[in-house]
């Protein structure tokens, strides 16, 4: 199983944090696009490494057109060596018309002619078929000489994998289809997992006529752990908290529900209009959160993931919304490494 780590959005430490990744023994490293660009850093962690995979988890998608994309990911495929990943996200709509002023609709429809357009764009330069591409959403039909990047730029390692992330089935099915991976979100359970978010991929792997065979699923992240008890109480808390803030949010009560706990998301979005950030928190019993966390000591944490997800996921990526002892936690990158 490949495990991979995160890089931060600082310009001024992302070299460092990519070489310490790189040397800590991690597969992958991503950046998430919160308060920064999500590509920049990925720029600086690729000149400093020389191993390690960078991608976006995630890059907001509808914030941008498929020739930017195109353009973003092409670049840095070339400067990386063909270690970039492209990891999309549709994120809400209130997002992306109010924060970014970008048309929503049919979010699923609209991201598979997003890849595929990509795609096209990227299959003119490095071919040199002509760009013909017209959807419902995107149509892209001009490209002349001058606009067009050197296809000898990444021919030798081929264009950028594209993973999508996603909760929903139209989504993930869309990812199935059209992507080389799929990003689970961290709102994610083993019984989610299993009985609608692989059903979905692979649904839509049939109607690429391809099987699961080569796709890469990221798996679910949240871990909880420490090496005495007042750690593991912060690590706890923190958890809490973060489940309990995706928990509210409408788009993931399908996740709830499967549980037969679909009530308590009403609760959680009606506490996140008060404000009630640390109420919301104290909603999230032990069982919920031992149902979305492997929750144990260090040397705990490596056979529980691989008993849960070991059969089905082929990278994962942790989420700690707490400090860790990077001592300890390197035990258990390797341990998971080897499991």
């Amino acid at each position: 199983m490949k495990v991979d780590g995160g890089i931060g959005t600082d310009l001024h430490k992302v070299a460092e944090q990519a070489k310490q990744a790189e040397a800590a023994g991690y597969s992958g490293a991503w950046t998430a696009e919160t308060s920064h660009d999500p590509f920049f850093p990925l720029l600086l962690a690729a000149e400093h490494t020389t191993t390690l995979e960078l991608g976006t988890s995630i890059a907001v998608a509808f914030a941008r057109s498929p020739m930017t994309l195109a353009n973003t990911g092409w670049d840095l495929q070339s400067f990386s060596k063909g270690r970039f990943v492209m990891g999309l996200g549709s994120q809400i709509k209130p997002h992306i018309t109010k924060r970014f002023s970008m048309e929503w609709s049919h979010p699923a429809a609209r991201m598979r002619e997003m890849v595929l357009a990509m795609r096209a764009i990227w299959d003119c330069w490095l071919n040199g078929t002509a760009l013909n591409f017209r959807g419902e959403f995107y149509t892209h039909t001009l490209m002349t000489p001058f606009f067009a990047p050197a296809a000898s730029d990444i021919s030798a390692y081929g264009v950028p994998k594209i993973f999508l992330a996603g909760v929903g089935e139209l989504m993930t099915e869309v990812a199935g289809e059209v992507c080389d991976g799929f990003i689970c979100h961290g709102f994610t359970t083993e019984k989610y997992l299993r009985e609608v978010t692989i059903p979905a991929l692979a649904r839509g792997r049939a109607k690429a006529g391809k099987t699961m065979e080569g796709f890469e699923i990221v798996g679910p992240s949240f871990v909880v752990t420490g090496t005495d008890k007042a750690e593991m109480a912060a690590a706890i808390d923190g958890t809490r908290q973060q489940i309990a803030f995706y928990g509210s949010t409408p788009a993931y009560k399908n996740v709830l529900d499967i549980h037969g706990w679909g009530g308590l998301q009403e609760q959680l979005n009606a506490l996140s209009k008060q404000g009630g950030w640390v109420e919301m928190g104290s909603l999230i019993t032990d069982e919920i959160l031992n149902t979305f966390a492997v929750v144990g000591e260090p040397e705990q944490i490596a056979p529980e993931l691989h008993q849960r997800y070991g059969d089905v996921i082929q990278r994962i990526s942790f989420y700690t919304p707490y400090k860790t002892d990077p001592v300890r936690w390197q035990q258990v990158i390797n341990a998971v490494k080897a499991s």
